[in-house]
């Protein structure tokens, strides 16, 4: 028989070699398990014995914690504690909750002077007669209502490669006629902030760099009619911006014909462009995380926080948004901002925020998703302070509204909904030439005009869908590669996918379809 101490011993050796956790602060409560782990297993480096089932990306307690004692990830508060939670037991919905707590917003304490790079970076650009700078070049068809949007799509249909590739094979140098459909622009109030947001939207894509030129296309009698959307946004019809409804043009066969018409006209001169070497500053990129898992703020976000501090360093642009996916942890951006004033722009729309779904009786934790909660993520405390991460650490230099330009350099603030189709949507508007994505559950995205480039968190889901991702951010969990290392790496993919080399949804034709601007308002 064995006495205690070897019995103690012989549980460390039958311990699996795989079962594997992930301290992230010293002050941390919890563990994250990067294997599954099983009732029983010792964890030699927490001292502590598994109690029951823990999946991975999920969370482990290394101590007890008593009921409304605080749990702790990143050293910061991702929720309460809401029934007693003993050693080595799985911590998730089941024993934690939500509470209120106090941020120490520290407004800009933590801003520094940004270092820029020694030797600028390039990249291999298209530059418009404006001096714009893009990095596709498309024909755009916007519509200024869903009526149109049939119209919108058999025109654009006419000159898919995939269906008709003889449409565009005498104009190579253009990536393709793209419709950007949507299920508003009538019933809406003329004069209220739905409608603003709208056409802003709108008419930030109608300016994109990325377009060449671009139909907007109406029905006829919409409340978003289209001579005030294009006088709201300082926009009129010109040799690269046509518009026309089709009450106007006779029905919807010969608004068809008449926009292959236009596009047609348009063709010569969108095909005439050459790339050539454009310094890094001229890329402003937006950031998303979507189907993100418990693996999303150790991997693929600090990975992307790396290539943004380079980004800013060579002078270029990051936008991160998604504000409910960045509430609870807010502090951590004001503490680098700027200015006071800045900071409380953000604590400002937070503020809206809270009253927004006050009124509308939801909360704010209705964030994370299912899929975020099965990947190990359990409150929006959580979630927000793993999202934040894809900003780096450099300053916050401003904080912009749904669909505003972005004319800011460094790392700027958009508020947006955490839904990844309409935050992406509001920062292309902005300006945004390429979007960057990280994932942990497989999220399959593409947004039009501007590519986006995908970063897996895990190996696992890197292996199981590599179709759609276009680097392992999994290797910083392997042990193979720092996050610096692979930020560098993420950050020469993004300078090459600027250039022209196609990311996975693009390979898909991913785009179209994601296009989905952010209804606030009431529909009547």
């Amino acid at each position: 028989m064995l006495s205690p101490t070897e019995e103690q011993s012989a549980d460390k050796i039958a311990t699996p070699r795989g079962a594997r956790v992930i301290r992230l602060h010293p002050d941390d409560n919890v563990v994250v398990s990067l294997d599954q782990l099983v009732s029983g297993t010792y964890i030699a480096a927490e001292s502590t014995t598994v109690s029951g089932l823990i999946p991975p990306g999920h969370k482990m307690a290394t101590r007890a914690i008593e009921v409304g004692e605080t749990v702790r990830r990143y050293g910061q508060i991702i929720g309460f504690a809401s029934q007693p939670i003993r050693p080595g037991q799985h911590v998730h919905s089941h024993n934690m909750a939500m509470g209120d707590f106090v941020r120490d917003y520290a407004f800009g304490v933590e801003a520094r002077e940004t270092q820029p790079a020694a030797n600028p970076a390039h990249f291999e650009g298209i530059v418009r007669e404006d001096g714009r700078i893009a990095t596709r070049n498309y024909i755009g068809i916007l519509t200024s209502v869903n009526c149109s949007a049939t119209v919108a799509r058999a025109i654009a249909d006419h000159f898919r490669r995939d269906i008709h590739p003889e449409a565009l094979a005498a104009f190579p140098k253009v990536d393709g006629v793209v419709a950007l459909t949507h299920g508003s622009g009538c019933g809406i109030d003329s004069e209220g902030e739905g409608l603003a947001i709208l056409q802003r939207t709108l008419g930030g894509y109608a300016c994109h760099p990325n377009f060449a030129s671009v139909l907007v296309i109406g029905l006829g009698c919409e409340t978003n009619q289209i001579p005030k959307l294009l006088a709201s946004q300082g926009l009129e019809d010109s040799g690269t911006l046509r518009a026309y409804t089709i009450q106007d043009a006779g029905g919807t066969t010969k608004a068809i014909a008449r926009g292959i018409e236009l596009i047609e006209e348009l063709l010569p001169r969108a095909n005439q462009v050459e790339r050539r070497s454009v310094p890094a500053s001229h890329l402003v990129i937006g950031l998303q995380c979507g189907g993100s898992d418990g693996y999303s703020g150790i991997s693929a976000n600090p990975v992307l926080g790396a290539a943004v501090d380079l980004l800013v360093a060579h002078g270029g642009t990051a936008i991160l948004s998604e504000t409910p996916e960045i509430y609870g942890a807010e502090h951590l951006l004001t503490r680098r901002a700027q200015s006071v004033e800045i900071g409380h722009k953000l604590v400002g729309r937070i503020r809206w925020w809270e009253e927004y779904c006050s009124r509308n009786g939801a909360q704010m934790n209705n964030n994370p998703s299912a899929g975020n909660k099965a990947g190990g993520l359990t409150t929006v405390l959580e979630k927000s302070l793993g999202g934040i991460a894809k900003g780096g650490s450099s300053n916050l230099t401003e904080v912009y509204e749904y669909a505003q330009p972005v004319t800011a350099r460094g790392l700027v603030f958009m508020d947006t909904p955490g839904y990844d189709p309409i935050s992406a949507t509001g920062q292309v508007a902005g300006g945004a030439n390429l979007i960057c994505f990280t994932t942990g559950r497989g999220s399959a995205y593409g947004c039009a005009p501007s590519p986006s480039v995908k970063l897996a968190t895990n190996t696992a889901l890197m292996q199981r869908q590599s179709d759609d991702m276009d680097l392992n951010c999994g290797e910083v969990l392997d042990g193979t590669k720092t996050i610096r290392a692979l930020g560098a790496e993420l950050f020469q993919l993004l300078l090459d996918t600027a250039s022209g080399r196609p990311s996975r949804s693009e390979v898909h034709g991913y785009g179209q379809n994601e296009f989905v601007p952010w209804q606030i308002s009431v529909i009547t």
